[in-house]
């Protein structure tokens, strides 16, 4: 249970309201949770895909993959326990991360330049 109390007066007021948390807030934290962890099965889908029919360097992009894809779902997981804190608490402050979407993108970024300038000099190689 919060530690707040459930009538809340507004400053310049003298009547307390109920302060109410909405489920559609509930609701909204779940759907981008399970959002993200569609994201990360497809990419470790195509991780397996890789690991299995591929070559050497398929192998090193499956590697790359499933670490992205572990990584967003450890994301998913911790931001949405952190939104469904703060939403429990009653926080008035924004439940929009910056940062961990931009990390991730730029992981699956890298996996995929690694995954293709590998694949270059092994053809250059051949």
């Amino acid at each position: 249970m919060s530690s707040q109390p459930l009538l809340q007066a507004t400053p310049g007021k003298r009547i307390a309201l109920p302060v109410r948390v909405e489920p559609k807030v509930f609701f909204a934290n779940e759907r981008t949770f399970l959002s993200w962890l569609n994201f990360s099965v497809l990419l470790g889908g195509l991780a397996i895909g890789l690991l299995n029919f591929g070559d050497d360097v398929g192998r090193i992009a499956a590697t790359l993959f499933t670490g992205v894809a572990m990584a967003a779902m450890l994301y998913a997981l911790v931001t949405f326990h952190w939104r469904a804190k703060s939403i429990r608490r009653r926080g008035q402050a924004g439940f929009d991360d910056r940062w961990g979407p931009t990390v991730l993108a730029a992981a699956l970024a890298a996996a995929v330049v690694v995954n293709f300038v590998l694949r270059v000099v092994k053809e250059g190689g051949n």
